[in-house]
């Protein structure tokens, strides 16, 4: 048995075009197309990466991962949001032949497979260094917030945090 399969990208529907049309050759689902489909799931973690041969076709995970990292591009992070941006948005409809898999199969997908997830990111960071779209410098984030008032004068983040890194450059150079 195989899995539950969306439609062809060149099959014509009730747009006025085919929906290939709508999306440019050089759209970044196209590169999340390709970077996905010449993963090893299975080497990844990602469980049901084989159709079973019995019972109901689930999706396959390939499709999630390409909606989650989609959403991720994309600053989409609700499995609810992903659910509606499947159906309004004409790149997803593409980037998953049509499919509309429910917020809680998006959900479950992303709990399922965190570590697997977590692997295929490393993966896509390989895969844009190596074709040159990243540089792979340092770069700091800090996600927490707090109230402040600010301006531009009296913050010195970027002068910290060189120290910091001029720091443990040298603590690298001791050892």
């Amino acid at each position: 048995m195989s899995y539950i399969q969306g439609e062809g990208r060149s099959q014509g529907t009730l747009f006025p075009v085919v929906l290939d049309d709508f999306v440019p050759a050089d759209h970044v689902c196209r590169v999340i197309d390709a970077f996905v489909e010449k993963l090893e799931m299975s080497d990844l973690g990602f469980e049901r990466a084989k159709a079973a041969d019995t019972g109901r076709p689930g999706y396959d995970p390939r499709d999630f991962l390409k909606l989650y990292l989609y959403g991720y591009l994309n600053q989409i992070r609700s499995s609810r949001r992903l659910e509606a941006e499947c159906r309004r948005n004409v790149e997803l409809m593409w980037l998953l032949g049509r499919l509309y898999p429910d917020h809680k199969s998006i959900a479950e997908f992303r709990r399922m497979h965190r570590d697997a997830v977590t692997a295929a990111g490393v993966e896509l960071i390989r895969f844009a260094r190596g074709c040159g779209l990243i540089r792979g410098e340092w770069i700091a984030i800090d996600g927490s917030k707090f109230r402040a008032v600010a301006s531009v004068d009296s913050t010195r983040e970027r002068l910290a945090l060189q120290r910091h890194l001029d720091s443990v450059e040298k603590a690298d150079e001791e050892q």
